[in-house]
């Protein structure tokens, strides 16, 4: 264990690679904690951050993928793509990994809108990267904006942005924001969601620079929240949670030569959950750090080889049990390009050293292929082997945990047509369509322990299969002060339990949407825009059978005025304006109708 530590120390030392740097419009490039997997990362929903409330307006927009929500303004949020479960999706930010090694759930509630301007949703990597938007100044030094809101439920939305222009190559932001909410909210006849209150505060800083053949991002993140836990409604709670999550980070890129890009990242974090309940309190203290670096290699023109080497420590203090786990990960890839085809293959090794001296290592092998048909349209396909260790939840819970669980084993496969062809000057068209099959293998689920049936521990003994297709059509329009744009996003997936001799055996997988349909446009014109988003999911299943069918519509409106060189924005926001009483977890009611309003000043 030990050789391997000192092995991965020396190659991150070195500089050996992590990372893949890629803009998103006017953003620092992100930076993704693998070897660079260069232009051919096939699928993938670029959701744009705006007139957002929270993380599940944005995420909500990208069909494959399902949102655990517990109900309401401080209900636990989780994602999932593709009917693959929570905890193999990776959440990045900035492309450096957002890591939970206790559940290997992140709660996307504690995540703050403030500084991003885009979720990026990769189905290749089976993960969700929320890249932070870089300041744009104009003749004043100084740029922000200021924004308050208040809605439904007792809700109360302030926030600040400052950006400042240092230099000509620097720039720092700071952001603050918080919410304060009652959260109570009727969910039926005479019923009512109480304990579901909400007090936030959350604050972060940006550090930008640019030096000479690179760039480089610091941040740092603060979040402090207390909220109720309400429960399940069949068992009431009147228990409450304290967070805290902080986090320093930097990435770098640099360009020594036309030949040479060196990558690297680094993260220190602190989380700490704090319950208190009837059966008594409860502490979670979770430390993380990450060192990532890369090497890019410009071989040829239509070659390039890189190189990773990522090293991780995660350290779990509980008063259920301690934990602590040391994560090595290397990877190569090698990229080949021509006029019309594009191709990358690689080979990732990721190994995890726990504090009891056990050991579980994993090879990964991926591969996307690009076939440019004609000019605007792509014919893709990516397939990759994905391994998910086992928490510690998993591995040394009291009382239920498991030492001797292997990593979960799954397989991704998709084959899909881009279309995207400007009409004219004003007009655009894009369409996307894509065939899916995942293979899920050794999986881990909780079954009754042999000693004794009524302890349960979670075993290597499920299987699941997961197929679909997505499909997207969407044009938009550009004519001076018009703009406009409409899409049609619609997912099928059949996400099937295969465990063998398990009662759930040949049935759907719990929360899985066999159809899910998106509807969204936008139009802007003269500083008005008009937002709305509708949505159907169906054909979802709970251990109890069929869940009921649920469709909501939203609706973002919005009016700026310019004012010299500032500028003064009305903003409404309205939300489930159907009214729909529905559940994306068992349980856990989500909020009928709900209007925010507000307003923001820039400079």
């Amino acid at each position: 264990m030990f050789k391997s530590i000192f092995l991965y120390a020396g190659l991150l030392i070195s500089g050996l690679p992590s990372g893949s740097l890629e803009p998103v419009h006017d953003t620092l490039h992100a930076v993704t904690i693998t070897a660079d997997k260069g232009v051919t990362v096939s699928r993938s929903d670029t959701l744009r951050v705006v007139n957002s409330f929270s993380v599940s307006d944005v995420l909500l927009q990208s069909p494959g993928l399902h949102l655990g929500d517990n109900g309401g303004m401080g209900g636990l949020k989780t994602v999932s793509l593709r009917g693959m479960g929570s905890a193999h999706t990776t959440i990045y930010v900035d492309g450096v990994r957002v890591g939970n090694v206790q559940s290997g759930q992140n709660d996307m509630g504690m995540l703050g809108l403030e500084s991003y301007g885009a979720a990026v949703v990769d189905y290749a990597q089976n993960s969700v990267s929320f890249t932070t938007v870089k300041p744009v100044f104009d003749d004043s030094p100084v740029a922000g904006r200021v924004r308050f809101s208040a809605g439904s439920f007792g809700t109360y939305l302030p926030s600040a942005r400052l950006d400042f222009r240092l230099g000509d190559r620097l720039s720092l932001s700071a952001n603050a924001a918080g919410i304060i909410s009652k959260g109570d909210f009727s969910y039926g006849d005479g019923l009512r969601r109480t304990n579901n209150d909400l007090r936030q505060a959350r604050a972060g800083i940006d550090l930008f620079g640019l030096m000479g053949g690179g760039e480089y991002h610091v941040k740092a993140y603060y979040n402090g929240a207390e909220r109720g836990t309400p429960g399940a409604t069949s068992y009431p709670s009147d228990d409450r949670q304290k967070d805290m999550n902080a986090f320093l980070q930097g990435t770098l890129r640099k360009n020594f030569s036309p030949l040479y890009t060196l990558r690297v990242s680094a993260k220190g974090s602190y989380d700490d959950i704090y319950y208190t309940s009837t059966w008594g309190d409860s502490r979670y203290g979770q430390t993380e750090i990450q060192l990532n670096s890369a090497h890019d290699f410009q071989i040829k023109d239509w070659w390039k080889l890189s190189l990773a080497a990522d090293a991780r420590w995660d350290a779990l203090n509980s008063t259920n049990y301690q934990a602590s786990r040391f994560t090595a990960l290397s990877a190569l890839a090698s990229s080949f390009r021509t006029e019309r085809f594009m191709a990358t293959v690689a080979l990732e090794y990721e190994g995890a050293f726990d504090c009891d001296g056990l050991s579980r290592n994993a090879f990964s092998p991926s591969a996307d292929l690009r076939f440019t048909a004609f000019e605007g349209f792509d014919i893709v396909a990516f397939g990759r082997r994905a391994y998910r260790i086992p928490t510690f939840n998993e591995l040394y819970y009291v009382g239920y945990g498991n030492p001797q669980l292997a990593p979960e084993d799954a397989w991704l496969t998709d084959l899909g047509i881009d279309f995207n062809r400007r009409i004219n000057a004003a007009w655009t068209m894009k369409l996307k369509a894509d065939v899916f099959y995942n293979l899920l293998k050794n999986k881990i689920i909780s079954a009754p322990t042999e000693e004794d049936p009524n302890i349960w521990a979670p075993y290597n003994v499920g299987k699941a299969r997961s197929a679909g297709m997505d499909f997207l059509a969407g044009t938009s329009y550009e004519d001076g002060d018009l703009n406009a744009s409409a899409e049609v996003r619609y997912s099928y997936q059949s996400a099937i339990d295969k465990t063998p001799g398990s009662y759930t055996y040949d049935t759907p997988v719990p929360y899985v949407a066999r159809h899910t349909v998106v509807l969204s446009a936008a139009l802007s014109w003269k500083g008005l825009s008009l937002a709305p988003v509708w949505q159907l999911r169906a054909g979802r299943t709970d251990s109890m059978g069929e869940m009921p069918d649920w469709n909501t519509l939203d609706v973002n409106l919005s009016k700026t005025f310019s004012i010299a060189k500032s500028s003064l924005a009305l903003k409404f926001s309205a939300r489930n304006i159907l009214d729909c009483r529905y559940e994306t977890v068992s349980g856990y009611p989500m909020p009928g109708r709900s209007l925010t309003g507000g307003i923001e000043y820039r400079f």
